[in-house]
């Protein structure tokens, strides 16, 4: 009986179903799945089916409902740092606004017409410039100034009287003559020689800037008179140079530049270097060397053979600083070893060089390759600013074309200077300078004003 009850109940409702479904409109098409997506609410997702019925025309009709979770996008940091406000904006999220601009109406004005010709710019004249705090242009002479002067206005122009100052006294024979029988009245200046004289002072009272001037005298070739030509030159630079000047042997074979001077110690290069952390001022150096007449000051050589190979680079840089603290000139008597390590040193400091020729064949050749031997070993610019100072006081000059040897030079170097003969020199003992004949003087005074042109004012850095 139940069963029975159940498939009554089955039939009534598909007779339902199909009189429901013949009372559509025929042109209506039966509706088709469909799924709603709700993003608001989430629920979990429910699936409606339609009763089981007798298979008809229509089709089921199945419907999905899932409820997805909100998009929410998470701004990224490189969007967060150059935001423009310090809050942070998320792209995700749009609020709709609404707004109206009011837009007038522009009347239409009409532009008149311009001249292609400008009108001329008025020119604002300078202001007057203000007078200087400290003149006297405008006041009268001895007018008191109506303000206090400060100490700077008593200046050596305002206080002086040019037409009361008297020339310095005339030097010359016949200027002499006419100031002293003028009771001091006609002053016609010095003469020529003495102008000569005076200018040779000033190029050789060279002033410098930047530390000491280091002046190597070299040659390959022993016995043409280095040691005389060092000497020479360093008499001529001291006795008219006001700073300090020292020659410096260092002959690693036993110099005797020493040997030129009147000693006054014997101390020697050896005893610089063991003794260079106690010097601490000039008083300290002072004992080491040895002065001229001249003011030349003479730092002698090792002289014990034993230790004449054992000055080295390292000690000739020692002596080298010791001597750049208190001379402005530094003029090294090197050795005849070119190759040695103290050439190295003294060339690495070298503003300046002066190469040593004799006046023979083989003196002049040696000296030419002393140049050579600088242009290929990186001291080309030395070359070509070098001094060669020809001594013609050496065997055989007198059988020798000296011109010939003098043009060579000047093809190579910067000047050349004839040194002449002196039996002063000859002796091979102490200079006085004062003894030297004219000739002598005057050529080293050329070689000193020769070499203090080529020096830099100021050293390059």
């Amino acid at each position: 009986m139940t069963q029975q009850k159940s498939q009554g109940k089955k039939a009534d409702s598909a007779e339902q179903a199909s009189s429901s479904a013949g009372s559509k409109p025929a042109g209506k098409a039966a509706p088709t799945p469909t799924v709603a997506v709700v993003g608001a609410a989430r629920t979990i997702p429910r699936r409606v089916v339609a009763p089981r019925t007798q298979p008809t025309a229509v089709p089921e009709t199945v419907t999905f409902s899932v409820d997805l979770p909100a998009h929410v996008h998470e701004a990224p940091d490189h969007e967060v740092a150059v935001a423009i406000h310090d809050v942070p904006v998320d792209p995700g999220v749009v609020e709709p606004t609404t707004t109206s601009v009011a837009i007038s109406a522009i009347a239409t004005t009409s532009i008149p017409t311009v001249d292609a010709t400008p009108e001329p710019q008025e020119i604002v004249p300078l202001p007057e410039p203000e007078p200087a705090p400290y003149t006297r242009r405008d006041s009268l002479r001895g007018e008191p100034s109506t303000t206090p002067e400060p100490a700077a206005m008593l200046t050596a122009e305002r206080l002086i009287n040019k037409r009361k100052r008297r020339r310095p006294a005339p030097e010359g024979f016949w200027p002499e003559l006419f100031y002293n029988a003028s009771l001091h009245l006609i002053n016609i200046g010095d003469s020529i020689r003495v102008r000569e004289r005076k200018a040779l002072d000033a190029r050789i009272n060279k002033q410098f800037e930047g530390g000491t001037r280091f002046i190597p005298v070299l040659t390959r070739k022993g016995g043409v008179g280095k040691t005389t030509i060092t000497t020479l030159l360093g008499m001529a630079m001291a006795d008219v140079r006001d700073d300090r000047v020292i020659a410096i042997d260092a002959n690693p074979d036993r110099g005797t530049l020493a040997e030129r001077v009147h000693k006054q110690t014997r101390s020697t290069v050896r005893d610089v270097v063991t003794r260079a952390n106690s010097i601490n001022g000039f008083t300290d150096f002072q004992p080491f060397i040895s002065r001229d007449e001249t003011r030349l000051d003479i730092l002698a050589s090792d002289t014990d053979p034993l230790l004449a190979q054992a000055f080295d680079e390292n000690d000739y840089n020692v002596v080298a600083d010791q001597a750049a603290k208190y001379y402005s000139v530094v003029i090294t008597d090197c050795g005849t070893g070119i190759v040695h390590s103290v050439m190295h040193a003294t060339l690495q400091r070298a503003d300046e060089i002066v190469v040593v020729s004799g006046g023979s064949v083989d003196e002049a050749r040696l000296a030419s390759e002393t140049l050579t031997w600088l242009e290929s070993n990186g001291y080309a610019d030395l070359a070509r600013n070098a001094v060669v100072a020809l001594n013609t006081a050496t065997h055989a000059t007198n059988l020798v074309k000296l011109d010939e040897i003098e043009a060579h030079f000047n093809s190579r170097v910067r000047a050349v200077v004839r040194m002449p003969y002196d039996p002063h020199l000859a002796e091979g003992s102490i200079v006085n300078y004062r003894d030297l004949r004219p000739l002598t003087v005057s050529s080293s005074r050329d070689l000193a004003a020769l070499v203090m042109d080529g020096l830099p004012v100021r050293r390059e850095a």
